[in-house]
């Protein structure tokens, strides 16, 4: 090679991002260019001359000789040590990662070793990071699947708590309602009937309480399932209008309802209860004037206002009034009644059923609730409540013994007919015991079983679809979990009052 072919070879070498090292057979080094000298932390001089080992870590050197006799008796281009963990050693002794590549070459007949040696401290440490970051994800991973398991057996779990305890709080409540009923119809001694009264307020307390608080874990749980149908509007508002008016007038207040001809689509069930909640709350909070109960349309929404001119809420009060327990603060005049859990109730619906709630009100000037709700066609087919057809005679079809008692009590006081049954089995036979019979009373969980529905479409089936029935349910959403058989029968939703229960046997004899 010429002077000029080796001063522009040297030169290519000095200039070379990666360390570069001419090793001869020996393992001396020859040559180190400037890459190399920042590496080692020495100059190219203080590196000339000296066995290659001594930049190795000392736990490789005895083994490198060996490696560098193997290379050499079949020379060729390769990577040094190809899946090994490459460690150099700088001169102040500490180690660096790092990567060889190995080429051959002939100088003046002589077979040198290019070694280029790559620093791949921050490659390494970036793997390590990401490494670190893959790790850390893959147990957020597994923690959110072991969460998300959790919450779906604690939601599964909440759901039977809540499914059990909407049975078994409000089956005893239903029998001191029934018993309260049936003991106020035999009693004429005017301090019997004061306590009973008092009796009675109480079961009605605890009665909104236990429902309240079972309506709201329902919606927290996702229990309850929203059934978006069409219906008018007027079906909706004037049963409530019916319902308010008289407790309006109780309180010498004034309640004005404005219903525009309109279909709404929504769950209907769900909607009533958030209006009924709005309703009662602005009756309790209103001393004098009035309450205005408007729907109004404008297409593809309809809006429904409940307006009332009672204490009002303070601006630093209103974002808290959809929280649990919470109550306004009420003057001297104002009866602090309930709990604070229906405005809580109405924002949970709200969001299930994807709609709007806007609150406007000033202490002293009122409240406005305006709730946004999708307008349905005007041709849309409507959805109305299911009707009983009369009945005549009953058969009560009720497993739990205190409720079937309670039941047979007021309805025999009532001067009905009844048979009690507490088995599915025995129920064919009262029925023809009794014939002919014209209504007949399941409980939606009969026999434990929570198949009181099927059990009553069983009977209807057997003795004629067109057999009156009435379920009781302690479920408020059991209209939208069973399907109407051939014939038309209705829910009742326990607890009910020993008026509430003659008013349905009522209504249902009343009807041909």
């Amino acid at each position: 090679m010429s002077v000029s072919a080796t001063s522009l070879f040297e030169s290519a070498l000095q200039a070379a991002p990666d360390a570069i090292l001419l090793v001869d057979a020996a393992g001396c080094i020859l040559f180190a260019n400037t890459a190399a000298e920042r590496l080692f932390g020495a100059a190219g001089a203080q590196l000339a001359g000296e066995p290659i080992e001594h930049l190795l870590p000392e736990r490789l050197q005895a083994r490198h000789e060996a490696l560098r006799a193997e290379f050499l008796s079949a020379p060729r281009t390769r990577p040094m040590g190809p899946g090994f963990d490459l460690h150099a050693r700088r001169r102040d002794g500490s180690e660096v990662p790092v990567e060889i590549a190995l080429s051959p070459v002939t100088l003046a007949e002589r077979t040198l070793v290019i070694a280029a040696i790559r620093d791949v401290s921050d490659r390494r440490r970036i793997e390590g990071q990401l490494g670190a970051q893959r790790e850390a994800a893959e147990q957020a991973r597994a923690s959110a699947c072991e969460a998300r398991e959790f919450a779906e057996r604690a939601s599964g779990a909440k759901s039977r708590f809540l499914a059990t305890a909407s049975h078994d709080l409000r089956q005893p409540l239903q029998t001191l309602a029934l018993l309260n009923g049936t003991l106020r119809r035999l009693t004429h001694d005017p301090s019997a009937l004061d306590a009973l009264q008092r009796q009675e307020q109480a079961i009605g307390v605890m009665t909104r309480l236990v429902n309240a608080l079972l309506d709201i874990g329902k919606l927290e749980s996702g229990a309850v399932r929203a059934q978006i149908e069409a219906f008018a509007a007027r079906a909706l508002l004037e049963p409530l209008q019916q319902e308010f008016a008289a407790l309006a007038e109780q309180k010498g207040l004034a309640l004005r309802v404005q219903v525009q001809d309109g279909m709404l689509r929504t769950d209907a069930a769900l909607l009533e209860q958030v209006l009924r909640n709005l309703l009662s709350n602005a009756l309790k909070y209103t001393v004098r004037g009035e309450i205005l109960l408007r729907c109004g349309f404008e297409p593809p929404l309809a809006y429904l206002e409940i307006r009332d001119t009672g204490i009002g809420i303070a601006p630093q009060q209103l974002p808290l009034i959809f929280n649990e327990f919470f109550q306004v603060d009420t003057p001297a005049a104002v009866a602090r009644s309930g709990y604070g859990l229906g405005l809580s109730i109405v924002s949970r619906i709200v969001g299930l059923l994807g709609l709007k709630l806007q609150v406007q009100s000033a202490p002293g000037g009122g409240t406005r609730f305006l709730l946004t709700v999708p307008a349905a066609p005007a041709d849309a087919q409507a959805h109305g409540p299911i009707r009983c057809d009369s009945a005549p005679r009953i058969l009560l079809q009720v497993s739990e013994a205190g409720l079937r008692g309670a039941a047979q009590r007021v309805l025999r006081s009532a001067g009905y007919e009844v048979m009690g049954v507490d088995t599915e089995a025995d129920a064919p036979a009262a029925i023809e015991s009794l014939l002919p019979i014209d209504l007949l009373i399941s409980d939606a969980d009969f026999a434990g079983t929570a198949r009181g529905a099927q059990a009553m479409a069983a009977l209807r089936a057997r003795f004629g679809a067109s057999l009156p029935a009435i379920l009781l349910s302690a479920d408020p959403s059991t209209d939208a979990q069973v399907s109407a058989p051939e014939g038309s029968w209705c829910t009742a939703h326990l607890p009910l009052r020993a008026e509430e229960l003659l008013g349905a046997v009522g209504q249902m004899l009343a009807r041909t």
